[in-house]
This record gives C-alpha cells, structure tokens and sequence, in this order.
C-alpha cells in the first residue's frame, strides 16, 4: 500500500506531536483541486420531495431515488452503516434522525429488529452512497401497537425514511461491532481508512468520505468509553486521522461548518493537534471568521513556530486586515467629506453707511418732537 502523506501545513509539527506522523497511511493530502460539490441531506421538517420513479421492493416497502449510488448491493447479514430519517407517513411528525445525532447506525441484514425490517430491505436493496426515500407500511414498521416510548410513533403508522447507504461490510455470519474484539473493531477501521484513502488519492471525495465515517462508525463513544491505555491510544490512532481526513475533504467541497465539526472532535481528545488546528483556521477563515481563525493558527504556530504554511495563513489575515482598513478608510472619507473652511465674509460698507444715516435721521426727528412739546 502506497503511503500517503500529509499535507505541508501540518507536517512539520506533527513530527514532533505525532509519532506516526508522515511515515503512516494516516492522513491525506490536502491540495487545490476543483470537485463537484454535492449538497449534504437537507434539514427538513417533511420529508424531501423526489420526483424519481417508484420501485416496488416489496408488498410493504417501495423506494425512490435522490441520489445514484455504487459498485453492489450488499447480502444478506452484510454489517450495514446507515444514516436516515424518519417521519410518520402524511405528517411533519420526524422521530428519528440520525444526522443530527452525526452517528450513523449499524444494520446486519436478516438480523434487524421486527421494526426495522422494511428498512432492513430498503437498505438491501441500495448501493454503497445512495440515497433513496423509503415508503415503509405500518406491517413492517412498529406494527399494531405503535411505540410510545422512544421513539415516539402511533399505533398501525405508515413510515416514510429518507435513507443513505454510507457503505456495508459483507461478513457471512453478520457479526456486529458489539460481538468484535477490540483489536478487531481497530483492525477493521483501519481498512476503512486505508481505502478512503485510495479513493481521495483518486479524487473520489464522496466515495472517500463514506469509508472515513464507516471507520468512525466502528469508533463509537459506547466502545471509546471503555477503552484505556494502549488499546484507547491504538483506537484514537485510527480514529482521529479520519476525522482529520473527513475534514480535508469537506473542505474541498466546501462545507466548512462541517469541517470544523470534524476537527473539533479531534481537538476534545488533543488540544495540541497541530492539524486539527490549522484546518479548523482554514476553514473558519473560509467563512469569514477572521478572528476565531487567527486564534486557532496562532495555537498551531505555538507548537510548530517554523511551520511556513501556517505562517503563510496569518500573513494573509494581517493582509486581509490591512485591506479591509484602508477600504473603511476611504469609505468614511468620502462619506463625510473634506471639511469645510469658514472664511470670514467681506464687510459691505454701502449697506453699514445707509443703516447709519436712518438711525441719524430717526434720531433728529425725535429731537425737534421733544422741543416741539
């Protein structure tokens, strides 16, 4: 397997906080390219509106496309990771959305409990980054009785998911994360990874992303909670180079919010992270955010003072400040003007004689009026 480097920003200082830094399959390159953006799911209080054919999978469960997905569908007791939501059919009512939660769900086709199993046939009827809309009956959903609890769906209810395949594991006995060892669950992330980076050095970001978060799927809080010592440290080795690598690929497509999720997570296990840190700057800098994205360049320059690409972002801060400067500048000067010189006006001395003459004359009327009486 080819290594793959990182990308100069970072790589100076992770030398010295990462000891696998630049010699591992850990993290991608982050270089100008030109991608097609495709948009995330969309938040919705209804599900999206697909104009698509509708394909019958099922007596119960039909399905309509929003976005084409790749390579097979998976078998039967293949681990499935899926992100979807899902509303009551004809209302606004969602009670389960996945995307929100940013943790994707685990399915073993054949083995999904009785509720899930008209999405258990959605998904096996999808290909690895599809997006479909599910038309589920009340049947195969939480059936006659409802669920009361969570989640909260009423009694004989229709269900409509909108559902995306990030990719599936096709193992024949369908073991799940939860029956994995640790070293297993480790082992099987870093494969994910290792491919996500193939796809990225194909420039394939969508493709790369899934892999990225099938890996963190197997990295769930449930499973990091009870690690410690060298299997936590053997986990977070594999774990946060794709949450760093999730990043670099949103910011190509630019979705930077998303991207400063991704290296947030990362900096809540490292405060010291040196790449986290410069991708969440860069990206916080896409955004206009100029002083958040000072704050986090400077940390990173605090631990790698000689790096020139983060030294390159601050001198383009400083300069993006200058510039926005001189442009108030001149934006107040010619709002208010040049100030106005009061000059002194010229006595008019025809205009002063004649007001002297009046008050002469009025003064004299009045004193032959007095020696009159």
């Amino acid at each position: 397997m080819a290594v793959v480097e990182e990308d100069a920003a970072p790589a100076a200082a992770a030398a010295a906080s990462d000891p696998a830094a630049g010699s591992s399959d850990n993290e991608i390159t982050v270089e100008d390219a030109s991608f097609v953006h495709t948009e995330p799911p969309q938040d919705g209080s209804a599900p999206p509106v697909v104009s698509s054919d509708m394909e019958v999978l099922h007596e119960k469960v039909k399905k309509q496309v929003i976005k084409e997905g790749h390579g097979k569908r998976p078998l039967k007791f293949a681990t499935c990771f899926v992100h979807y939501r899902a509303w009551v059919h004809g209302s606004s009512h969602k009670f389960e959305d996945t995307w929100q939660e940013q943790h994707p769900i685990e399915l073993v086709l054949g083995k999904e409990k009785k509720e899930m199993s008209g999405l258990g046939i959605g998904v096996g009827n999808m290909r690895s980054g599809e997006r479909a809309l599910l038309h589920v009956g009340w049947e195969l959903g939480y059936g006659k009785e409802g669920s009361f609890s969570f989640p909260n769906v009423p009694p004989m209810a229709d269900l409509v998911y909108e559902v995306e395949l990030i990719g599936f594991d096709d193992i024949k006995e369908g073991k799940a994360r939860s029956d994995m060892t640790v070293e297993e669950r480790i082992a099987a992330a870093d494969r994910r990874k290792i491919e996500g980076n193939e796809y990225f050095k194909e420039k394939k970001l969508e493709e790369a992303m899934q892999q990225y978060e099938m890996a963190i799927a197997y990295m769930g809080d449930d499973f990091m909670f009870q690690l410690f010592g060298k299997y936590r440290d053997m986990a977070l080795a594999v774990k946060n180079p794709c949450h760093l690598n999730m990043a670099a690929c949103l910011i190509k497509l630019n979705r930077f919010n998303e991207a400063i999720v991704q290296c947030s997570i990362v900096l809540s296990e490292d405060e010291s992270n040196v790449k986290a840190l410069f991708r969440r700057g860069k990206a916080k800098s896409e955004l206009g955010q100029t002083e958040s994205a000072r704050e986090d360049f400077q940390k990173a320059k605090k631990y790698s003072p000689e790096d020139k690409e983060i030294l390159r972002e601050l001198r383009l801060l400083a300069e993006q400040d200058k510039a926005l400067y001189q442009k108030q500048k001149e934006l107040y000067k010619g709002l208010f003007g040049p100030r106005l010189e009061v000059k002194p006006k010229k006595a008019n001395y025809l205009a002063i004689f004649w007001q002297w003459l009046v008050s002469l004359i009025r003064y004299l009327v009045q004193m032959l009026k007095h020696k009159k009486e």
